[in-house]
């Protein structure tokens, strides 16, 4: 882990060195974060947290499913605030996920 660290801050004194000369550095989809819990590395895309002013779609819905094992879907219902995606896991057997639709969090896995 101390290699990553070191490797994290040598990049960014390196950026920052050529920052300081008025050198223009190329553009980065990528960044590195530090904070109190480590260095991270930044993505580059906007993280899937709670989202108060858009609902899910299906599709995400069913991503999201899928992380909790569902493999074949069968139903898909939105109920209020929330999405209940039914099927099947790789066994055959039944699986219900539930999903709340503004944030993405699970809510219930009944199998």
């Amino acid at each position: 882990m101390r290699t990553k660290t070191f490797l994290a801050a040598l990049t960014m004194v390196a950026g920052l060195g050529v920052a300081g000369l008025g050198v223009a550095a190329p553009a980065s989809a990528q960044g590195i974060q530090i904070g109190p819990g480590g260095v991270r590395v930044d993505p580059g895309y906007r993280d899937r947290g709670p989202r108060d002013d858009i609902d899910l779609s299906r599709g995400e819905a069913i991503r999201i499913a899928r992380r909790e094992g569902l493999a074949d879907v069968d139903n898909v219902d939105r109920r209020g605030p929330r999405i209940i995606v039914r099927g099947s896991d790789r066994r055959g057997d039944d699986i219900t996920v539930v999903v709340d639709s503004r944030s993405g969090d699970v809510i219930d896995v009944r199998r």
